[in-house]
């Protein structure tokens, strides 16, 4: 089942809505390995702290890895130039950036909690024969070290083995080192430059975005089901 998508999303103290867009922005950068002792760090912790089982997505801490980390900053640069190449100038200077590891990802959106925001990811690790895949743009992008994307937080998204047409947990049970680190930026929806990249169109339902106290995502006038296996969006009719 396919429809228009709203995201209601706090703007201020405001609810607002606006279309989700399905354009996804990539590329590959030339960024530098990790060092080994970094990636180890990384790997432990991912072992013994976060435990991952297959579909998880959880955070690294970021400011103990910057200290062990001598081309953090080229990465950032990087990734910097790529979008003033795009012609967002300001978005990553201003941005809160987070680690993040995952082992796989299950199909979702994130329009629930971060409506406001455009999520760009720079992924760390090298090609473990994983792709980013947006079922709605028609989009499989192979994950290696350098490949940086932009997207919109309510666009439904995985990390699934190259190959599969969804997510399967057994997939992720065979091999321990398929794993992805990566950065990701929240981008300010709202910033004119990075809403024109995506074509983002704003307040498509004025008289329902007062009515909510949260955010949320919308598919024909009710909360969007996706399931998390095919990335399709569920039927709520009998």
């Amino acid at each position: 089942m396919q429809g228009p998508l709203t995201s209601f999303f706090w703007s201020g103290d405001a609810i607002r809505s606006r279309s989700v867009s399905d354009v996804v922005l990539s590329d590959t950068l030339a960024v530098p390995p990790p060092p080994d002792r970094l990636t180890a760090d990384w790997a432990r912790d991912i072992a013994e702290r976060l435990d991952l089982a297959p579909g998880d997505v959880e955070a690294l801490p970021l400011a103990r890895a910057r200290m062990r980390w001598p081309d953090y900053r080229r990465c950032v640069q990087a990734v910097s130039d790529w979008t003033h190449a795009l012609g967002l100038t300001s978005v990553i200077a201003a941005a809160d950036v987070a680690l993040m590891a995952c082992r796989g990802a299950r199909y979702h959106h994130d329009g629930a909690q971060y409506g406001s925001a455009a999520f760009c990811n720079l992924f760390l690790s090298e090609d473990r024969g994983l792709d980013l895949h947006f079922p709605v743009a028609g989009r499989r992008i192979p994950l290696t070290r350098g490949t940086v994307v932009i997207f919109d937080t309510g666009q439904p998204h995985a990390v699934i083995r190259r190959g599969r047409s969804g997510f399967d947990a057994a997939d992720f049970r065979i091999r321990e080192d398929d794993t992805q680190v990566f950065l990701t930026w929240e981008l300010p929806i709202e910033d004119a430059d990075l809403a024109r990249a995506l074509h983002v169109v704003f307040d498509t339902a004025p008289s329902d975005a007062p009515q909510l106290d949260s955010e949320q995502l919308w598919m024909e006038g009710a909360p969007a089901m996706l399931c998390a296996e095919s990335g399709r969006w569920l039927s709520r009719t009998p």
